[in-house]
């Protein structure tokens, strides 16, 4: 995929081109949508307005679905520091949107699953930044 960088220490990124509260609202209406809850939305470039610093648009969205998630966590208790996911979304120094997210295939390998709940992520965000 042409918008999309390779995996890199289990981070996948693609490229947005709508704005990154945009792209997030985006996110945050399809995974809703799924049934999944947001849990937080984090503005890193408010927080830093906050204190006088300057920052380009960056936005944390944490979501997801605590039916699914707990009985991961109560087998596999680490995987709790990765749970619930997370996308993030930030304008680069080209004023290009990226939108990040820990690949599905580096958490399965990470905490040995067999299989993932998590590979209905990446079609997510396909549609997020579509």
């Amino acid at each position: 995929m042409e918008n999309e960088t390779l995996p890199t220490n289990g981070v996948i990124e693609k490229r947005s081109d709508r704005p990154v509260a945009e792209t997030i609202d985006r996110l945050a209406e399809i995974v809703k949508s799924k049934g999944m809850r947001i849990f937080a939305r984090i503005d890193h470039a408010a927080a830093a307005r906050s204190v006088g610093l300057e920052m380009r648009p960056t936005e944390v969205l944490i979501f997801g679905d605590p039916r699914a998630g707990t009985d991961l966590m109560n087998s596999y208790p680490h995987l709790a520091i990765d749970l619930p996911l997370k996308a993030l979304a930030w304008e680069d120094e080209n004023g290009s949107v990226r939108l990040a997210y820990n690949s599905p295939n580096y958490l399965q390998k990470r905490y040995g699953l067999e299989d993932t709940a998590f590979q209905a992520i990446g079609k997510w965000i396909d549609e997020a930044v579509a």
